[in-house]
């Protein structure tokens, strides 16, 4: 599989049309790959809950775009936010497991390549910070 441009146009477009304002797609070979790789198009506007990974590191590279990581402590306070650019000083980050974070995309068309440790499993209502 290519990932090129017209493949890019063609996500970030079905991005745009979806009301959460993003889409993600799966880059795994088979059901049975127990691993998470995926490409996730994001549009500005589009909200992702302040959220943690209690089992997994989580490695976010920019394809495309712009997007701000922002990060948090247990009582919901900003610790850090990096600005995240595809070819920019700080394309990529490694975040480690249990970590408190949420994005805020900068520019249409935002391209992101996600990893994370072991098979998929949904947010508990624990790793939701509610503010």
């Amino acid at each position: 599989m290519r990932i090129d441009k017209p493949m890019l146009d063609s996500l970030c477009d079905k991005a745009k049309a979806n009301e959460r304002l993003r889409l993600n797609f799966d880059l795994r070979t088979s059901s049975e790959d127990s691993s998470q790789r995926m490409l996730n198009a994001l549009e500005p506007g589009t909200v992702l809950p302040i959220h943690r990974h209690r089992f997994s590191s989580e490695t976010v590279v920019m394809v495309r775009g712009s997007l701000e990581e922002i990060f948090y402590n247990d009582n919901g306070e900003v610790t850090e936010t990096i600005l995240m650019q595809a070819g920019g000083d700080c394309p990529a980050v490694q975040i480690p497991a249990g970590q408190w974070h949420t994005i805020k995309v900068l520019e249409p068309g935002t391209v992101i390549f996600e990893a994370k440790d072991g098979a998929y499993t949904p947010l508990s209502e624990g790793d939701i910070l509610k503010l």
